[in-house]
């Protein structure tokens, strides 16, 4: 039976054909793990908090930036520097304080990953990265554990249920993990606030479905959301029979060990990389101007305006991969230096792939390790 509280607070879902009494029953009895108290994270919890789930668990090793909130709805200007998941609860809680909310200020990883979706009934993947993604799918079909997987990527967004034993899971559509830095995160690409919302309140629809044991989830379906046109569409997939099952977390392992920002060294000859400390070195070594090296901004010009190394260039990583050398040229002057950067050090590192066929041999080029982030921490 429910509580009175929860017959008045739940009366529009009780009051559903199909849903009822028991449908919110198992809502309150329910247990859902949420990776990831951002853009996707934040409509995802506080829809399963609204309707009524009973003991949620958020994980999120981020903390709030001012950036943020522009979608990330359950953060306040009062939270920035606080630990997303901490806030998160806190929000939660003002919503709810009947339901128990465990906030991890954490990432998920091959060590604690079976251990905590083993302890839910269901898991739903809001994170930003391609390693945390395939981790959350291999740890769902280790442990039988239905999950809720969602992307977005500028204007767009997609949403898909994989239920192992039930229909196919993330490998068998995708197989490989990408590259870390194969697709711009949200603070390299950007991304319509409100498309978070759409794609967040989609999972949670989805989550609400599987606990409730209504409609039909997208299993075997991804749905893909595109927003400028206001356009959804469906694409179906089944089980790859040729696949191999997952019998560890060995594989992605390797990619969650892998930094996000990730540039692989084998890529580069020596030299090619400078972390601050030796950027820095290399500018106050130089005895005269025409020593000093050209350091060339490759990010976007909104991002330029937010911070720069000072006496930088700007020479956006679009314009380098559509002109190549010839796009630095115009600014380098008798520079033999050139060092480029971006905010993390992944599209600098695509930069300078792009740039070392063409340029002369008695130039060096190098990518700034870290980026304009590491190397600001070195400035304090």
């Amino acid at each position: 039976m429910l509580a009175a509280r929860d017959v008045d607070r739940y009366s529009r879902h009780v009051s559903l054909p199909g849903f009822g009494t028991l449908g919110q029953r198992r809502l309150r009895n329910a247990s859902a793990l949420v990776i990831g108290a951002g853009g996707l994270g934040a409509p995802i919890l506080h829809y399963l908090a609204a309707a009524g789930v009973g003991s949620i668990t958020v994980i999120d090793d981020d903390v709030v930036e001012a950036s943020n909130l522009q979608r990330q709805v359950l953060h306040r200007d009062a939270d920035i520097g606080r630990p997303k998941s901490k806030s998160a609860r806190d929000a939660l809680r003002r919503l709810d304080p009947s339901i128990a909310v465990t906030a991890l200020h954490d990432r998920l990883s091959p060590e604690n990953a079976l251990d905590l979706f083993s302890r839910h009934d269901i898991v739903l993947d809001g994170a930003d990265n391609f390693a945390t993604r395939y981790l959350s799918n291999d740890a769902a079909e280790l442990t039988d554990t239905p999950l809720v997987w969602g992307t977005i990527a500028r204007f767009d967004g997609q949403v898909s249920t994989f239920w192992p034993g039930r229909g196919p899971m993330l490998r068998d559509v995708f197989p490989d993990i990408p590259d870390a830095d194969s697709v711009p995160n949200c603070a390299e690409g950007g991304v319509l606030g409100v498309l978070c919302g759409t794609v967040g309140s989609a999972m949670a629809t989805e989550a609400i479905k599987l606990i409730c044991g209504i409609g039909a989830p997208l299993i075997g379906r991804l749905l893909r959301y595109d927003a400028l046109a206001a356009e959804y569409t469906t694409l179906r997939f089944v089980v790859d029979e040729g696949r191999p099952p997952v019998t560890s977390l060995d594989e992605v392992e390797v990619a969650c060990s892998t930094p996000i920002a990730h540039e692989d060294a084998s890529q580069h000859t020596a030299g090619d990389e400078l972390d601050g400390a030796s950027f820095d070195a290399l500018r106050n070594a130089a005895s005269s101007d025409s020593e000093l090296p050209l350091v060339v901004d490759v990010r976007e010009g909104w991002e330029r305006e937010l911070d720069a190394i000072p006496d930088s260039v700007h020479v956006p990583l679009d314009r380098i991969q559509t002109e190549g050398w010839s796009a630095i040229m115009s600014v380098r002057g008798d520079a033999r230096q050139i060092v480029l950067y971006c905010a993390s050090g992944a599209r600098s590192a695509r930069a300078r792939d792009q740039l070392v066929e063409g340029a002369p041999t008695d130039v060096a080029l190098s990518s700034l390790a870290g980026g304009i982030n590491a190397w600001r921490l070195l400035q304090v």
